[in-house]
């Protein structure tokens, strides 16, 4: 009985050992005024959303279908933003045309091999919210990226495509304004609560 007794203290004394040392791995920058010290700390962001009330049962729906919509379509705009910082580099560092021509030939292949399933079910509201998303991620157009690795003429044809269907591939990403609900529910999305 004595030596668990014994023992029992000894973890308690070993506990209060460790606990006493002080926390070096925070460390921050402080400025030095006279005698007073003020520390530079940076604190993550918080964003506070209104609380979405909804006027009627019709309305909610609505935008329970459009949050469950960017929720789709949300990780190809950061699948292709990734992509973007990998290939971008190697595009340019290619010298002619001819060579930058069958890297987006190959990674066109490998993303249809990927995603044409998939895509084939996508509603034309799925590709609006889509190119808002990419808008976003890449902060380009989805003109402006055809336009740069594509070419002037292609960037024109998938424009008139996109018309066709009342989209427009040259509309900005706009966060505090049109787009504050697509906004709003990405954020969510990346906080993890949708």
């Amino acid at each position: 009985m004595k030596t668990v007794f014994f023992i029992l203290i000894f973890l308690c004394f070993c506990q209060h050992l460790t606990a006493q040392d002080p926390d070096t791995t925070d460390m921050v920058m402080g400025i030095v005024e006279g005698e007073d010290t003020l520390i530079n700390v940076e604190v993550k962001e918080i964003f506070v959303f209104p609380e979405r009330k909804f006027k009627n049962r019709r309305q909610e729906r609505h935008y329970w279908k459009y949050v469950a919509k960017v929720k789709k379509v949300y990780p190809l705009a950061v699948e292709a933003r990734i992509l973007l910082e990998k290939y971008e580099p190697e595009y340019y560092a290619l010298e002619s045309k001819r060579e930058r021509r069958k890297l987006m030939k190959k990674i066109e292949k490998e993303l249809l091999a990927e995603h044409k399933e998939k895509l084939k079910k996508w509603s034309i509201s799925d590709g609006r919210i889509l190119l808002k998303l990419i808008n976003r991620e890449t902060d380009r157009t989805a003109y402006t990226l055809i336009k740069d690795f594509r070419g002037d003429v292609s960037a024109v044809f998938w424009q008139g495509i996109a018309r066709l269907f009342k989209n427009n591939l040259k509309d900005d990403y706009q966060p505090e304004d049109e787009d504050k609900i697509l906004e709003e529910i990405v954020l969510l999305i990346e906080m993890g609560y949708y």
